[in-house]
């Protein structure tokens, strides 16, 4: 893993960026084929990935208390994820062990799983509890029937899946990622979205500022730099920094004394479909659900720390109300793509040098459909 820039650093390289009316560049371009964004087996094979690799699932503020839930398909795979009376997240396949009925749907808290359909009922550990009528059942084994379980971690403030066997060291790989909540956040708000777009064309929206004054004339540009961008990479994961113009008030501070809160975003790119924004006074993630090659589900948490939430309540609120703007003017870009494809206007979409958190993307979403085929 590389290790990120410390602030000090990324201000520096900022500020001569500003002077010097540049950005970081990649190495070179990267052509992506347009028949990916469409192809339903190479939708299928991402799936297969996704489901076979560490993935970010919720913040862990989702999961507050014992009971606590989050019911959500991942990767095309109901799964419910639960914090036990012992305060460890779990994960399982959302499905009853009698005749599959979804034994939970969207967040909340309870004692324990029970099915809608016949009654049966599942401790927060998985366990199967109680069976109404379980004399019509000769011979169940109550211990072989709990709810079929997903490898669960938390770390960083994040609750990671992994869906199906993989690596030995999913744990130790998780534990290498960044830490990108703090013990004091508490969620403001939890939202779901449909664009009709490809998750990899939501994705690229999120990785460049080279559109910013183009698409955010009136929104993002008065407020950022168009095309400065900074970009890191941690293994297959990546890091973009898009500096406010508030950052000039740092100049002729000393370094020690440089604080970024309002003055800068990181995007940070965990492979393969989750971002998470840090803003002002807030964080946002997001979970980029592919349904189809067409469509894909936003899952859309913003999360605030506790005292901000209490001193600066009504800035946070101007705040997520502003982000949507942006929002709504990227879903536009990105449903317009998205149509275009049927255009057969091109054999490839070329992605430049300014653009090299997407290459980094594309690349390793390569390697790993490869390695796993």
């Amino acid at each position: 893993m590389t290790t990120l820039l410390a602030e000090t650093e990324v201000v520096a390289r900022v500020f001569d960026h500003i002077d010097n009316g540049t950005t970081d560049l990649s190495a070179d371009i990267w052509r992506e084929p347009v028949s990916n964004y469409l192809s339903p087996a190479r939708f299928e094979a991402e799936l297969r990935l996704m489901r076979r690799t560490p993935t970010a699932f919720c913040p862990s503020a989702m999961l507050k208390g014992a009971g606590s839930y989050l019911a959500r398909t991942a990767a095309g795979v109901p799964l419910v994820a639960v914090r036990g009376t012992d305060g460890v997240v779990r994960a399982f396949r959302n499905a009853c062990r009698h005749r599959g009925a979804q034994l939970a749907c969207g967040a909340g808290q309870q004692k324990s799983f029970v099915c809608p359909y016949h009654g049966w009922t599942y401790g927060l550990d998985g366990a199967l509890r109680g069976v109404p009528g379980e004399h019509g059942f000769p011979g169940l084994d109550k211990a072989t029937h709990g709810l079929t379980p997903v490898r669960a971690y938390e770390h960083g403030g994040l609750v990671y899946v992994t869906q199906e066997p993989g690596e030995d060291d999913d744990a130790a790989y998780v534990a290498t990622l960044p830490t990108l909540f703090g013990p004091t956040h508490e969620l403001v708000s939890d939202v779901l979205r449909e664009t009709q777009a490809n998750w990899k064309i939501c994705a690229e929206g999120f990785l460049e500022g080279y559109h910013i004054h183009a698409t955010h004339r009136d929104t993002f540009f008065p407020a950022q730099y168009d095309n400065l961008a900074l970009v890191e990479t941690f293994g297959r994961n990546s890091r973009v920094t898009f500096p406010y113009r508030t950052i000039e008030r740092l100049r002729g501070a000393p370094p020690g004394a440089w604080n970024t809160e309002s003055k800068l975003t990181y995007v940070y790119h965990l492979f393969p479909n989750v971002m998470i924004a840090t803003l002002p006074r807030r964080i946002l993630m997001v979970v980029l659900e592919p349904v189809h090659p067409g469509l894909t589900h936003y899952h859309r948490y913003t999360l605030a720390r506790a005292e901000d939430l209490e001193a600066h309540r009504e800035t946070i609120d101007k705040g997520i109300a502003f982000g949507l703007e942006g929002e709504s003017e990227d879903r536009m870009i990105v449903e317009s793509i998205q149509r275009g494809l049927a255009s057969q206007g091109n054999d490839a979409f070329v992605f430049g040098r300014f653009e090299g958190a997407i290459t980094h993307f594309h690349q390793h979403l390569h390697e790993a459909l490869a390695e796993a085929a």
